[in-house]
C-alpha cells in the first residue's frame, strides 16, 4: 500500500469512527471504546520514516512570505494570556513569581538591579504549544517513535520543543461561538464539521494547506475569572471536525480552552482526548491551547498573518507562548 493510500485508508478508518458525531454509530462507540489507529496504518508519515517535523515540514520561505502580504495595516493583537498564580492550572502544574528586590551595584552611578525567580512547569502552563512527546499512543510518539528510547533525565532526545522553531504563517479563525449567537458556547458542546463548514461560509474565509487553524469558542472569557469552571470541561473540536481540519493539512490547530478538543468527548466517551493523540501522534500537527482570542473575535478578524515562537527549552514537551495575529 502507497504513503497515500495507506494516509487515505487511516482517514477512512477514523470518520467511520468519527460518525458517531453525527448518530450513526453513537452507540457502538460507546459500547465497544476507541482506539486510536495502529501502527501500519499511521507510519511511516506522509514525510518518510525519518521524519520528526511533522506539518512544520509546511514551514517555507514560500509560506511565510505569503503570510507577510497579509500585513496591511500594521496591526498586531496579541493572542497569548498574562501568565500569574492566578490562572487556571491542573493537578500539579504551577507558576509561582518570586521577586529578587534591587540589588544596589557599589559604583557611583547607583545602578539598580531586578529579577524574579520563576517556579513553573513552562511547558504546560499558560498559553502553550505542545510538542509531539507530550502525547503518546502507548509507548509511541509522532511516527512510531518510541517514546522511552528518546527519554532523558533532562528531556527528550528527539522532537523536544527546542526543534519546533520560529511559525509565521497564515491564520485563519474559525468563530463557532458568533455562527451560534453566543458569547461563549455551552459546557462540554462537542464542535461537528458542519459547524465548522458554515462558520466560514458565514466569514466568507477558507482553510488553506499549512494554515495555523484557530477555534474560538468564547471559552477563554472564563480564564481567571471562573477557574473551576474552566478545567472541569470545556467547549471544542469533536473528534470528527478535528479531523475535517486535518485532512486539510494545518500548520498546527489552536484554541481559547484547554485541550483545543471537547472535553469529556461526547462521540467518544470512553477515550482520553482522542484529539490530542490524533493531531500529536498520528499527524503531526502541534496543537496551541489556552488562547485569547476575544480581540480577534470581536474585530472580526477572520484571517491574519500569525507569528509564534517556542521557547528553546532542550528537550521539552511544549512551551508557554506568546502568539500574535498581524494584519
Amino acid at each position: 500500500m502507497s504513503k497515500l493510500s495507506r494516509r487515505k485508508a487511516v482517514f477512512g478508518s477514523l470518520c467511520m469512527a468519527c460518525a458517531g458525531a453525527h448518530g450513526l454509530m453513537a452507540s457502538s462507540a460507546r459500547a465497544q471504546g476507541w482506539s486510536p489507529p495502529g501502527a501500519a496504518q499511521r507510519c511511516p508519515s506522509r514525510w518518510g520514516a525519518a521524519d520528526r517535523r511533522g506539518a512544520m515540514n509546511l514551514m517555507t520561505p514560500e509560506r511565510a512570505k505569503r503570510a507577510a502580504q497579509l500585513i496591511r495595516t500594521g496591526e498586531i493583537v496579541e493572542c497569548g494570556q498574562t501568565l500569574n498564580q492566578t490562572m487556571p492550572f491542573f493537578g500539579t502544574r504551577r507558576f509561582d513569581v518570586h521577586l529578587k528586590r534591587t540589588f544596589m551595584n557599589p559604583e557611583g552611578n547607583r545602578r539598580g538591579s531586578n529579577e524574579e525567580l520563576v517556579v513553573a512547569e513552562i511547558g504546560q502552563v499558560g498559553t502553550q504549544l505542545d510538542a509531539f512527546p507530550h502525547q503518546t499512543i502507548g509507548d509511541e510518539g509522532y511516527n512510531c517513535v518510541n517514546i522511552p528510547r528518546i527519554s532523558s533525565r533532562n528531556g527528550f532526545t528527539e522532537m523536544g520543543v527546542d526543534t519546533v522553531g520560529t511559525i509565521f504563517t497564515r491564520g485563519v479563525l474559525i468563530d463557532v461561538a458568533a455562527l451560534k449567537g453566543v458569547a461563549t458556547l455551552p459546557d462540554t458542546y462537542e464542535i461537528t464539521p458542519e459547524d465548522l463548514e458554515a462558520a466560514l461560509r458565514r466569514q466568507n474565509t477558507r482553510i488553506e494547506e499549512g494554515d495555523a487553524v484557530i477555534v474560538h469558542t468564547g471559552w477563554g472569557l472564563l480564564w481567571g475569572r471562573d477557574n473551576a469552571r474552566y478545567v472541569r470541561s470545556c467547549p471544542g473540536l469533536g473528534v470528527a471536525a478535528a479531523e475535517w481540519v486535518l485532512r486539510r493539512n494545518p500548520m498546527l490547530m489552536g484554541s481559547d480552552n484547554w485541550p483545543v478538543e471537547c472535553a469529556p468527548s461526547k462521540t467518544m466517551p470512553d477515550a482520553s482526548l482522542p484529539v490530542h493523540q490524533l493531531a500529536l501522534a498520528v499527524h503531526g500537527v502541534h496543537l496551541l491551547e489556552n488562547m485569547k482570542l476575544d480581540v480577534l473575535a470581536s474585530r472580526g478578524q477572520h484571517e491574519f498573518a500569525f507569528a509564534v515562537q517556542p521557547l528553546k527549552v532542550q528537550g521539552g514537551t511544549g512551551s508557554t507562548v506568546a502568539p500574535s495575529a498581524l494584519f
